[in-house]
């Protein structure tokens, strides 16, 4: 039940999705290699946060931000396996995906855009896995035939995202989603196909995407799956970066507080909608300016239309649930309580779990 990308294995065949802005930092990450998946820290937004930002030099403090949550979870799980989930949107991609491999990633996961040139920017760094997201087979071609001809490599796994249940960023039009036309392991599985029949490549294919319990895991896993990568799981755990009232957001939040908005990026987005309209209102009434450039299109940036989407994230990850952006999947109203990420991986893998306390009674 392991799973291998690249020239890095983990026991087991989870891999924690990347959730900016700093929900997703050193310590859930490390917390996730420990337990044996493969933990990513998303790279949007950390300049915001952080002691190297004087509020003018966001693409200075960025990847010195980026720095600091790598070396703490290498420090916090030095055996694990690391990597770094870097948006195609941002307007500093490329700064980004140059700061992960200088400062230790092990993989790259890539989306909110197709990474088109993500090989050339990591060429000096040929041990880092990489890993596009994707949610339609044609998308994986596009990938695959630029990446090939261009650079000479091709993935080393690929993240198909189900937008009807996924949370954050979405890869697909606002007016498909939910149209119940999407068929994520019919996608799954033509995805395995084509890089099988296409390039004679057998990869990991990744079902991202209302992944929560271990029947879910389970179910992916028949369909044709590798491996799942989960996010909204791990946000309600003592481990999860964000602030406690972020976490109680998810534990407060019922089916019908979760819905749709169009981010300023242009791409929908999944979140718990019941405090949006005080969102826009609070940049509307204090008439906030773009203040970082972070997106390479904002229409916030260009029109003042919708919000600043980097300082909604960030406000919410610091604990203002009332004007701040809470990103999740559809199945963030299923959190009852705050687990430790052992926890997650013990209900996931209870077979697992029981060898090991037979092992701990034995010794």
């Amino acid at each position: 039940m392991s799973l291998t990308i690249g020239k890095y294995t983990v026991p087991y065949p989870v891999v924690q999705g990347g959730m900016g802005v700093r929900v997703s930092g050193a310590k859930l990450a490390s917390a996730v290699a420990r337990s044996g998946g493969i933990g990513l820290v998303a790279s949007a937004g950390l300049a915001v946060n952080s002691p190297h930002f004087n509020g003018r030099n966001y693409f200075t403090a960025d990847p010195l931000g980026l720095k600091d949550e790598l070396e703490k979870a290498r420090e916090f799980a030095p055996d694990g396996v690391i990597g770094v989930n870097c948006m195609v949107a941002t307007t500093n991609y490329d700064d980004m995906i140059r700061a992960a491999c200088e400062y230790g990633a092990q993989l790259i996961v890539s989306g909110a855009g197709l990474p088109m040139n993500l090989p050339g920017l990591t060429a000096d760094y040929p041990d880092v896995a990489l890993v596009p997201i994707v949610s339609s087979v044609k998308a994986a071609q596009l990938i695959a035939r630029k990446w090939h001809k261009g650079f000479g490599r091709l993935p080393d796994a690929v993240v198909v995202e189900d937008p009807d249940t996924a949370g954050g960023h979405l890869g697909e039009k606002m007016e498909n989603i939910g149209s119940g036309e999407y068929d994520q392991y019919a996608t799954v599985r033509g995805v395995k196909s084509y890089f099988r029949d296409e390039w004679q490549l057998d990869i990991p294919i990744i079902a991202a995407g209302g992944i929560w319990s271990r029947e879910d895991l389970e179910y992916a896993l028949e369909q044709g799956a590798d491996a799942v990568q989960m996010a909204t799981r791990f946000v309600p755990t003592e481990e999860c970066d964000a602030a406690d009232a972020f976490k109680q957001f998810y534990l407060d939040c019922d089916k019908e507080d979760i819905g749709l908005i169009m981010s300023p990026a242009g791409l929908p987005g999944r979140a718990i909608i019941k405090n949006f309209e005080k969102v826009r209102q609070r940049d509307v009434e204090l008439n906030v300016s773009c203040p970082s450039n972070c997106l390479r299109k904002c229409s916030y940036k260009e029109g003042r239309e919708r919000f600043c989407i980097v300082h909604a994230l960030d406000r919410a990850q610091r604990g203002d649930v009332e004007t701040g952006i809470v990103f999740c999947g559809t199945n963030a109203w299923k959190a009852d309580r705050i687990e430790t990420v052992q926890e997650v991986f013990d209900d996931l893998f209870p077979q697992a779990a029981t060898s090991a306390s037979a092992d701990a009674v034995n010794q």
